[in-house]
Parts: C-alpha cells; sequence; structure tokens
C-alpha cells in the first residue's frame, strides 16, 4: 500500500536505504566470489583438494551471478535485538557481521512464517514489504509495507500478500517464499530423514511446497544432498519448464529436474503399444514375472559336472554337489543378480583357495586373482549364472509365447499374455521397436541385475499418475533417501492411476510416510473451486473437498449450439484479452486443430503450451495438468470427457486451471 503519512513514508524511506545498502554488499559479494576463483586456482593443495575447493567456488560464484534480479527482501521482523530482514539469500558486508538479510530458510526466519497474535514467538512486528509487480530490484520499487504488532495481540489480514497471491500469471511459475502460510512451512522444513506425501487440492500450493522444500533441504543439509543428489521429476517437459526458474530464484542451482521416462530410458521410444498391453505391463505383477524370467537363466546344476581348474602340473577340483549348494545358496540370498554371479565366482575361488591352504599354505594375491580369472571357472560362472543384459530379458519374455507362459503362469492369464505378446517378434534385441512402457520393464529388469545409484531426496509431483512399476523405479532410486511426494487423487488421469495413496506409497518403498491434507486454495477462486467440487462428487476418490480464500474471480458459461463452439471460443478469448493476464484455452486434444484455424482466422495468435510467455496459448487438455493461466476458456467439457477414460478427471483438471477467471464454451449439457 502506498501512503503519503509522514511516518509511514519516513518507514518507506528507511527501508529503500536499506536496500540500496543490500543491493551494494550483494555486488561485492558476487565480485568477491569471482575473486576468491582466481585465488583458489593459485591454492598450494593436493590435486584432490584443488579440485574439490575450485569446485566449490566456482559452484558458488556461478550461483551468485546467475541470481535473478529482484528485491532482496521481502518482510522484516521486530524484537528485541533489533530489526531482521528476510529475504531469498543471505546478504553481508562481511562473513563475521550480522547479516543485512536473512535467507527465508534459516531456523531464526521460521517466526516470520509462524508467529501469530496467540503464539509472537518473541516477535514484537512482522513486517511484510509491498513492491511493484515485476520490480527487477530497483529500491524505488519498494511501495508500501505492512506491521502486524503480534506482542500487543494484533493480527490482520495481509494485502500484500492477497496481492501476491492473486497478481497476474504470465510465464513460468514464481516462487512463494514471501506467502508461504505456516501449513505449508510445517511440510517445507520437514526432517531430511522424512517422506512427506502431501494430498494437495488445485490451487493449495503443493508443487511450490515440493520446490520450496528441495531449496530448504539444500540450504539445511548441503553436503549430504549433494553427495546423494536431489532430483525433482515432473509429469513431462512442459511442465518443467513452467516450474524451471523456482529454485534458481532461491539461490539453488545445480538440481537435476527430469521426467521419469528420462530417468530410465535405455533406448529410443519407436513403439507404442495399445492400452491393453500398456496397463499389463505397467501392473505390480510385472515385476515378479520378469524376476522369474531372468533367473530361468539361473542353472543350479550346471549340467552335472565337477570343475577342473588347471594349476600347473596339478589340478583342483570342486564336486557338482558343491557348486550346485555355493549356486542354490546364493540364489536364496536373493542379491542382485550382477552381484549373485560374482558371489558365486567368489566362493569357487574360497574352495579352491582352501585347498591350496592345505596343501601348501596360503597363496599370494596373484594366484587369487590368476585363478579367479582362469578360463574353467569363468566357464562355469557363465553356465550356471550367464551374463545377461536387460534387453535381452524383455526381448525374451514379450517375443516368446513359451517364455512368458512359464514365466507368467498364476500371475497373468491368457488374455494378458496375449495383449503383451509382440505380433512380430524382431531378430534380436537390437531391433526392437520399444515402447515407452517397455522402458518400466527394462528398469526393473536393470534394478534386479544391479541396483542403480540413489538420490539423497526424490521430489515426485503428480505422483497419482504413476504406476506401481513407476513408482517400483522411483523407489530403487531413492532406497536410502526420502521422498516428497505431491499430488491430488482427483487429478489422476492415466488408466493406472492411484485411488489410495497407501497403496502409492508401499510400492515407493515408504509405506509409513505421513500423508497430509491441504485444502485450502490459494490460487483458484472460489466461485472455480465451487464448480469443481460439484464434479469432484463423482470421481470416486476420497479427498476431501477444496475451499477458497480467494472470494474475487468469476465464473461464467458461455451456451452456443454445437456448431457455434469455435466462434463462441473466439469472442470469449476476446473477451479476455481485454483483461489483464494470461488467456489459456483448454480443449479436448482432438479439438485443438479446429480451435487454432479458427482463433488464426479471427487475427488471434496463439502459442502452444510451450511458450510459458504468451499472453494467448491453446492447450491440449492432456498436456496442461500442473499449468496456470489468469484466465482460462475451458472448452466444451462433454468432449473433454469423453475423450479417454478417466476423462472426468481430466475435465476436473481443466476446470482448475484458472487464477482469476473461468469461462466455459459448451455446445452441449455439462457431463456433471
Amino acid at each position: 500500500m502506498t501512503s503519503t503519512e509522514p511516518a509511514l513514508q519516513h518507514a518507506l524511506d528507511t527501508e529503500r536505504a536499506h536496500h540500496e545498502r543490500c543491493r551494494t554488499a550483494l555486488a561485492a559479494m558476487v565480485e568477491g566470489a569471482g575473486e576468491q576463483v582466481v585465488i583458489g586456482e593459485d591454492v598450494s593443495a593436493s590435486g584432490a583438494d584443488a579440485e574439490v575447493l575450485g569446485y566449490r567456488l566456482r559452484s558458488r560464484a556461478k550461483a551468485l551471478r546467475e541470481l535473478p534480479e529482484g528485491p532482496l527482501f521481502f518482510g522484516a521482523l521486530e524484537s528485541g535485538d533489533g530489526p531482521l530482514h528476510i529475504g531469498r539469500l543471505r546478504i553481508s558486508e562481511h562473513p563475521a557481521e550480522p547479516p543485512l538479510v536473512v535467507d527465508w530458510r534459516a531456523p531464526v526466519s521460521r517466526a516470520f512464517y509462524q508467529a501469530s497474535a496467540r503464539d509472537p514467538q518473541g516477535v514484537a512486528v512482522r513486517r511484510r514489504f509491498g513492491w511493484a509487480p515485476g520490480s527487477r530490484g530497483d529500491s524505488a520499487d519498494l511501495t508500501g509495507l505492512e506491521d502486524e504488532h503480534l506482542e500487543q495481540g494484533e493480527t490482520r489480514d495481509s494485502e500484500i500478500v492477497t496481492r501476491e497471491i492473486e497478481r497476474p500469471r504470465v510465464g513460468p511459475m514464481r516462487d512463494i517464499a514471501a506467502t508461504i502460510q505456516p501449513e505449508q512451512d510445517d511440510l517445507v522444513r520437514a526432517d531430511l530423514a522424512v517422506s512427506v506425501c502431501v494430498q494437495g487440492a488445485p490451487g493449495t500450493g503443493k508443487t511450490a511446497v515440493g520446490l520450496h522444500r528441495a531449496a530448504y533441504l539444500l540450504y539445511t543439509h548441503p553436503q549430504r544432498i549433494r553427495r546423494g543428489g536431489l532430483l525433482i521429476l515432473g509429469p513431462n517437459r512442459t511442465f518443467l519448464s513452467y516450474i524451471a526458474e523456482v529454485l534458481p530464484a532461491l539461490g539453488e542451482t545445480g538440481v537435476r529436474q527430469s521426467t521419469l521416462g528420462e530417468e530410465i530410458a535405455r533406448c529410443p521410444v519407436r513403439g507404442l503399444d495399445e492400452e491393453a498391453a500398456a496397463v499389463v505391463k505397467h501392473d505390480a505383477r510385472m515385476a515378479e514375472v520378469l524376476r522369474r524370467a531372468l533367473y530361468t537363466r539361473v542353472r543350479p546344476d550346471g549340467g552335472g559336472a565337477s570343475l577342473a581348474v588347471p594349476d600347473g602340473s596339478y589340478r583342483w577340483r570342486v564336486p557338482a554337489g558343491v557348486l550346485a549348494e555355493i549356486v542354490d545358496r546364493v540364489r536364496q540370498e536373493e542379491p542382485p543378480y550382477g552381484v549373485g554371479r560374482e558371489r558365486v565366482r567368489a566362493r569357487i575361488v574360497r574352495c579352491l583357495r582352501e585347498q591350496a591352504e592345505r596343501r601348501s599354505g596360503p597363496p599370494p594375491n596373484a594366484w587369487v586373482r590368476r585363478i579367479e580369472r582362469a578360463r574353467p571357472v569363468s566357464a562355469y560362472v557363465d553356465a550356471v549364472w550367464p551374463r545377461v543384459r536387460p534387453e535381452e530379458v524383455v526381448a525374451g519374455l514379450l517375443g516368446d509365447a513359451g517364455v512368458l507362459a512359464s514365466a507368467a503362469e498364476g500371475l497373468l492369464d491368457a488374455g494378458e499374455q496375449r495383449a503383451l505378446l509382440w505380433e512380430r517378434p524382431p531378430r534380436s534385441w537390437k531391433s526392437a521397436r520399444w515402447s515407452a512402457a517397455d522402458q518400466v520393464l527394462l528398469d526393473e529388469v536393470a534394478g534386479l541385475i544391479e541396483h542403480p545409484e540413489g538420490y539423497g531426496h526424490v521430489v515426485v509431483d503428480e505422483a497419482q499418475d504413476l504406476s506401481p512399476m513407476e513408482c517400483r523405479a522411483i523407489a530403487r532410486r531413492a532406497r536410502f533417501g526420502s521422498l516428497t511426494v505431491l499430488g491430488d487423487l482427483a487429478q489422476g488421469t492415466t488408466p493406472w492411476a492411484a485411488r489410495s495413496w497407501r497403496t502409492v506409497l508401499a510400492h515407493l518403498g515408504k509405506p509409513d510416510a505421513a500423508v497430509v491434507a491441504l485444502t485450502t486454495g490459494f490460487r483458484v477462486p472460489r466461485a472455480v473451486v465451487g464448480l469443481a467440487n460439484r464434479l469432484l462428487e463423482r470421481l470416486e476418490v476420497d479427498v476431501p473437498a477444496a475451499r477458497s480464500l480467494r472470494g474475487d474471480g468469476e465464473l461464467r458459461m458461455r451456451e452456443t449450439t454445437a456448431d457455434g463452439v469455435a466462434g463462441a471460443v473466439v469472442a470469449a478469448v476476446r473477451d479476455a484479452l481485454g483483461r489483464e493476464g494470461s488467456v489459456g484455452v483448454v480443449a479436448a486434444d482432438a479439438d485443438v486443430p479446429r480451435l487454432r484455424a479458427a482463433l488464426d482466422a479471427a487475427g488471434i495468435d496463439a502459442a502452444g503450451p510451450d511458450e510459458l510467455g504468451a499472453r494467448v496459448a491453446l492447450v491440449p487438455a492432456s498436456v496442461v495438468k500442473g499449468l496456470e493461466y489468469d484466465q482460462v476458456v475451458a472448452v466444451e467439457p462433454a468432449a473433454i470427457a469423453e475423450a479417454e477414460e478417466r476423462g472426468l478427471h481430466r475435465l476436473y483438471v481443466v476446470l482448475t486451471r484458472a487464477v482469476s477467471r473461468l469461462e466455459v464454451v459448451r455446445g452441449r449439457p455439462l457431463p456433471f
């Protein structure tokens, strides 16, 4: 808020001066980081130490240089120790001096989000700053401030927070460091060892919570997280582009943001499955089918022959019964397939070494290494526990009815097996046309052969759409790490979409993770939430109805004839362009070409969903999940609902993308 009152004007002038001081200090920090890189290159140290030091210094300098321009603080706390400004990163004039700005993730900053009139937590005054929209950090852009005198019992609804939440959405997703609510803050600051599942209704900020939790963990546990790595998994590249600027704005770069398909890809996707085949491939039963198919290659009897290993003029022997016992015992231990193979080799060599010790004392290490590489030993290991590639196992399963029938006995019925079989098996796995679902199978077998390297923490967004087999792929990458699982069961649109978080968490290997529901929306207006809640009742998922704090916003129904839908969409877009903010035109995928032609003919330039800064975007319903627009024109809900098996869930997603205004254009009755 802007005020000409002398006291407030004086406070604004004081804060602007402080911001200028912060800008000067930050510039010095950036310059100093660059100088440290130069100095570090001349440090006398071991090669490894110098490399580590150089990497850390260059990373710090790079992060500071790439910090997006913007205001350097958004709030302040006044207590007995003086004012404490809160921003997106720590700023100081000298490392030994008190900071000019404290990082929002620091423990002392938590009171900014959690203090209240009922529990002031030692805070006398909480101050919020209002900045001009789109400010690049000019101190003159500080236009207002609000004070809450918490120790005096004062509480108020923040106009600054409300304006920031309702500010028009154009371009990529923004961070919410200035507007985090207490229940969101609890999730953001959960301990690294704790896995959390957030069931978030539309507009409750679950994605932002997950990203801010990632930033918090990187700040609080930098060594542990960077040692194991942190992975952000999104549903598609469009979504990842939308969220890409959040972590850099919070001062964190170098975090891997990827899709699960990219993480598990072993070969190009050139094939397309029928839905029946894809559903079976994503089913949890396939894990056991694949395990059987892999381990049928192990032959404990080894042909029933003993093993003879020449050693000069002498031959060492291991009886067939001992060999079979070794193989059988290793199988019972259930190590990864590749580990089991080497374990068999090691135990055969141990038997031979024990014989050598009894004959002439402990043999030297060179002898052990030579025996390990001896041709008879390698030949026997290859015979009983052959080396294998995941592609060979999966191709053998999908291309041979007999192999599939044996591996799937008691698990898959005849119809499911027929759906899996390749109609025309390739000559070899190298020429196979692998589908996206096949990648999940290949990753499962790869995980059986050798455990993949895991991450210290994985944030999984839109997790309600994960299949059991996809969950297993993620679980392998978080075997010793923790998860932040984000989603909304009501927005599940895949054929295998979850109906229970407990089932998802079990497949993710975190069955005891806490499930926390966020139901208070800050993004979607109340009228739009009310319409979506009417549809929610028909979705057969056990999730609480959402509620919105947004009393503003608008919902409009534009009825027309079936033939008049395209013209009505053009009119709706023209109305929307008369208002502020982005416009998303969302329709069933099959209707997009017709609508694009109508918009082009009307002279309206509509971008695709990937062009995040566009004023108008024409978006197929299948890719709108996770995106948001100030105004949404939802086209023919009945067509969206009929386009796929879980079309009503898809429609629920479409109806909840609007930040300020939703206009529904229909030539047919609503499907609810």
